[in-house]
């Protein structure tokens, strides 16, 4: 891929410091490095196969764990599904009793059916009220 030969010998970097400088003095005339506080840094975001060097697998890197920070693990759900269902049941009776506004509004005018009807209505609310009470849905279980 880049031409690279198996090598014979094993050179020590103290033996080749000047060649080492005047290496990156080259790169930094091509504007291949920056400059901070504490040193001269490669600035691999202008090569873009940078990665190929080394011959990285990417897929492998995305899915590694960060340099630094804790640990990632899997966190258990602590979640009860119970407040799930709870909020599901406040907000079907909640919706259910907004549907009595426009009839308290227009009851008079509604006359006996729309009295009939409201009635049939709160009954089955009720029903399903008594439901979920005796299946224990209303009951808040502790978090274990």
């Amino acid at each position: 891929m880049l031409n690279i030969e198996p090598f014979d010998v094993m050179p020590r970097a103290t033996e080749h410091i000047k060649e080492q400088i005047d290496m990156v003095k080259k790169l930094e005339e091509k504007w291949y490095t920056y400059k901070t506080s504490d040193g001269i840094y490669m600035d691999t975001s202008k090569v873009p196969d940078y990665w190929k060097l080394a011959r990285l697998d990417t897929e492998k890197l995305k899915c590694a764990i960060y340099e630094c920070g804790p640990l990632p693990n899997k966190q258990p759900n602590k979640i009860s599904a119970q407040f799930y269902l709870m909020a599901l049941l406040f907000i079907l009776f909640d919706v259910e009793i907004i549907f009595m506004f426009p009839w308290a509004v227009d009851f008079r005018i509604l006359g006996m059916f729309g009295f009939v009807e409201m009635i049939l209505f709160i009954v089955l609310l009720a029903i399903g009220f008594v439901y979920a009470w005796k299946k224990g849905a209303l009951q808040w279980h502790s978090i274990k």
